[in-house]
């Protein structure tokens, strides 16, 4: 498998698509390789099929031009930050290598995002660790420590420690949600029950918080992360 410069780590699939397709984009058009890794197929989702949210995953991965999609297939709703699960991630971190990681939010509406969050954390720095054993296949894996891990911001309000401009990519951003057709605003849909994020309200939300990121940076759309550790750059005239 190539090595990776930006591993996507979200719980759910259309989690990475609504916190950071437009950083993904961002990236891949300034030359880094970029993958996905879902944590869950999103089983529990009121909607759809996990079938369907394969198929629609997969069709937002071809729309940002993603190196790799990919789902380690851990239960919806019922994990925890427990051995098992921390070393299924620690091998999807050594088989992919990257340098950065971007995962959910520290904590959310939704229960699964805070705990993915932890669980995240935890296996990147495990992950590091050479005693720790884990293996693709019959082969060995080698430790690797990511160099950064940062949170994307989901439902609730959290300040960000970094915005990332993201106006020139912001269409394709749509396009990579509008892929996740059983789960936000369809009218073909309408015969499903009704959601949170099915209302087309949500996605004005989504707009709405890009576009008050966006603001803050004098750009039109921006994108919010956060990180547990102090970032440095090597020029003040890098900021803006």
């Amino acid at each position: 498998m190539p090595k990776l410069d930006i591993l996507v780590l979200p719980v759910h699939p259309d989690d990475a698509e609504l916190g950071c397709a437009g950083t993904i984009l961002k990236e891949i058009a300034n030359g880094r390789s970029v993958g996905i890794v879902d944590l869950t197929r999103g089983e529990l989702g009121t909607r759809g099929t996990p079938e369907i949210r394969e198929q629609e995953a997969t069709a937002a991965a071809k729309i940002m031009g993603v190196a790799v999609r990919d789902n380690l297939g851990i239960p919806d709703g019922f994990f925890e930050n427990t051995r098992q699960y921390q070393l299924t991630v620690i091998s999807a971190i050594r088989k992919y290598r990257p340098e950065v990681i971007i995962t959910n939010a520290y904590h959310d509406r939704h229960p699964d995002h805070g705990r993915a969050s932890e669980l995240v954390e935890a296996s990147t720095f495990l992950s590091g660790l050479r005693k720790i054993e884990t293996f693709d296949g019959d082969e060995l894996q080698e430790a690797w420590r990511p160099k950064l891990v940062l949170h994307f911001i989901q439902d609730n309000y959290i300040q960000p420690d970094i915005l990332v401009d993201i106006t020139d990519h912001w269409d394709k951003k749509v396009a990579s949600i509008n892929a996740f057709s059983s789960q936000f605003y369809n009218p073909d849909w309408q015969g499903e029950p009704q959601t949170y994020i099915s209302s087309p309200e949500f996605i004005a939300v989504i707009e709405a918080r890009a576009r008050e990121f966006g603001k803050s940076i004098g750009v039109k759309y921006a994108e919010g992360f956060t990180s547990r550790k102090i970032l440095g750059i090597d020029s003040l005239f890098d900021l803006r």
